[in-house]
C-alpha cells in the first residue's frame, strides 16, 4: 500500500515553460507537481503572459520567474544561464510551447505561407531539441532527469483546422524518440504526454473548438473529456522516478479517444 504521505517529487527541482494562464495544461500540471514536493522555475513570454504567470508562480513559492522567448536568439540560452545561478541543476523540464498564425489553422493546409511554416516548426518542435541541450549540463549534475512535452492526437490523423500545428507535433513526437535514444546513456529521460481537447487559451485559437469538444465527449471510451488534473497526474509519473525504466514515449491522456475507429 502506497503512503498517503508520499510525496515523488520531495528534493527535486523542475523547470515548467508554457503557463499562460490558470486554465494552460502546464499550469495544471505544476499544481500536481507541486502538490508532491517539486520545488518550480517558470518561463514565460511578454509583459501579458508575466502579469497573468507570476501571482500563480508566486502561489506555489516559486522564485525563479523569468522570460524567455525561444524564437529569439540567445533567449533560452540567457535563461538558462540565469537558472543555473539559482540552482546547483535540476530534475526534469516540462515543454509546453507551441505557436501558429491562427488565420492559417483555419480552412486547408495547402494555403500555408512558408513564413508560418518555419515560424510553428521553430516554436513548436525546434525549441524542445534547444531545451534539451541545455538541459543536460544541468541533468548531469544531479545524475539525470526528466523532459517531458506536450503534444496532440492532430500529429497522428488529420483533425480539422490543426493544419501546420499537426505537421509541427509529428516533427516534436519523433524528435521525442530522437532524443531519448541520444540521451538515454546519460540517464536522461524523454517522453511526450498526448492530451485530449480542453478550454484553454491554446486549444480557442482552433476554429471550431467547441465542436472538437462535443465530438470527443460524445465518443471517446469514458464519455467525457480529460482534465487538468489527470494530465498532471500523468506528468508526475513521467517526469518522477515512479517511471525510470520508461523512455521515447508519447502516453495518450484522452479518456481513450485515440483508439476509437468509427464511433458507435
Amino acid at each position: 500500500m502506497t503512503d498517503s504521505n508520499y510525496k515523488a517529487l520531495a528534493g527535486k527541482r523542475g523547470l515548467i515553460m508554457g503557463v499562460a494562464n490558470e486554465r494552460s495544461i502546464a499550469w495544471g500540471i505544476a499544481e500536481v507537481l507541486h502538490q508532491h514536493g517539486a520545488e518550480l522555475a517558470f518561463t514565460y513570454q511578454g509583459e501579458l503572459m508575466e502579469a497573468r504567470l507570476r501571482p500563480l508562480a508566486e502561489g506555489l513559492g516559486s522564485e525563479i520567474v523569468l522570460p524567455c522567448d525561444v524564437s529569439v536568439d540567445g533567449e533560452i540560452e540567457s535563461t538558462f544561464d540565469k537558472i543555473r545561478k539559482s540552482w546547483s541543476g535540476f530534475d526534469f523540464v516540462v515543454h509546453s510551447l507551441a505557436y501558429s498564425e491562427k488565420e492559417e489553422l483555419s480552412g486547408g493546409y495547402l494555403n500555408l505561407s512558408r513564413e508560418n511554416f518555419v515560424k510553428t516548426l521553430e516554436i513548436s518542435c525546434f525549441s524542445f531539441t534547444q531545451v534539451a541541450k541545455l538541459s543536460v549540463p544541468l541533468f548531469e549534475l544531479n545524475g539525470g532527469g526528466s523532459l517531458l512535452t506536450l503534444t496532440y492526437l492532430g500529429a497522428e490523423r488529420v483533425v480539422p483546422n490543426y493544419n501546420v500545428m499537426g505537421v509541427a507535433k509529428a516533427s516534436l513526437e519523433m524528435s521525442v524518440k530522437y532524443l531519448a535514444a541520444d540521451l538515454g546513456g546519460l540517464n536522461i529521460r524523454v517522453n511526450a504526454i498526448s492530451a485530449g481537447p480542453m478550454k484553454t487559451l491554446a486549444g480557442s485559437a482552433i476554429s471550431g473548438a467547441r465542436k472538437i469538444y462535443s465530438w470527443t465527449e460524445k465518443n471517446a471510451p469514458l464519455r467525457r473529456s480529460v482534465l487538468k488534473r489527470e494530465v498532471g497526474d500523468a506528468a508526475l509519473y513521467l517526469v518522477s522516478p515512479l517511471s525510470s525504466g520508461v523512455t521515447g514515449e508519447i502516453l495518450h491522456v484522452d479518456s481513450g479517444y485515440n483508439i476509437v475507429g468509427i464511433p458507435k
